[in-house]
């Protein structure tokens, strides 16, 4: 995993990919959360093979794709057509296709551009939530620019497990968008998995939730944000 989906951290996947040649291994990564807002060029970094999802990157949901090094020796599950190299059976969904295929380029066209925005944007919001909320810990290493990914922040907030409850209530009444999770794993009561394995006992009984940042946010987005979540954390 490129970069994780609940946290943001990121992976040093070069080194992966360096471990992996050295050990005769073959290396497939999930990058559904890169794809589209980090540079990749396959010749540099040796996967063999990487998944990545257009809505990640704003075309509609339903299509994505997989990138197959040649000669890697991937036997196929289906047997399939010769539209899909004989991998899958199925008749592919064209529309989609073009529309990943523009949403693709233009992601890369304005990318630099976009990745300052929405960089500072999150950086924005991690100086607000220290200022106004300053007993929330930001999970994992998303609140570290540099070693997380620029798209999302997953804050632990300074509220009582019967309080919290409420919390994902709250901030959709009001208008926001954020989750206790990945979208993977909604309708699951057993929390994630993944702040299960990192946070501490009395962490794990506070709410966490994880917001998203794009080039279609605002400031003013982010102003409105903190300061629902401040209120709710008034004791």
């Amino acid at each position: 995993m490129h970069v994780n989906n609940e946290i943001g951290n990121l992976l040093d996947i070069a080194e992966v990919a360096k471990i992996s040649k050295e050990n005769s291994a073959l290396f497939h990564s999930d990058s559904v959360q890169s794809i589209g807002h980090y540079n990749w060029d396959v010749k540099e970094v040796p996967v063999d093979f990487l998944a990545a999802a257009a809505h990640k990157f704003h075309d509609p949901k339903g299509i994505g794709f997989a990138y197959i090094r040649k000669n890697s020796g991937l036997k196929c599950m289906i047997s399939g057509g010769s539209q899909e190299r004989g991998f899958r059976a199925g008749t592919e969904s064209f529309h989609n296709i073009v529309g990943l295929e523009e949403a693709f380029v233009l992601a890369y066209d304005n990318l630099e551009i976009e990745q300052e925005f929405v960089r500072g944007l999150k950086e924005y919001f991690i100086e607000e939530v220290k200022k106004e909320i300053p007993e929330a810990k930001f999970n994992g290493l998303s609140g570290n620019l540099e070693s997380s990914t620029y798209t999302l922040a997953n804050v632990c907030l300074p509220v009582t497990p019967e309080k919290g409850l409420m919390l994902l209530f709250h901030p959709d009444i009001k208008g926001i968008a954020c989750s206790k999770g990945s979208a993977c794993q909604s309708g699951s009561d057993t929390g994630s998995h993944v702040l299960n394995e990192i946070l501490s006992e009395e962490d794990l009984k506070k709410p966490s939730l994880r917001f998203s940042f794009s080039k279609y946010n605002t400031k003013e987005e982010i102003d409105y944000t903190i300061g629902v979540l401040k209120e709710f954390t008034k004791k």
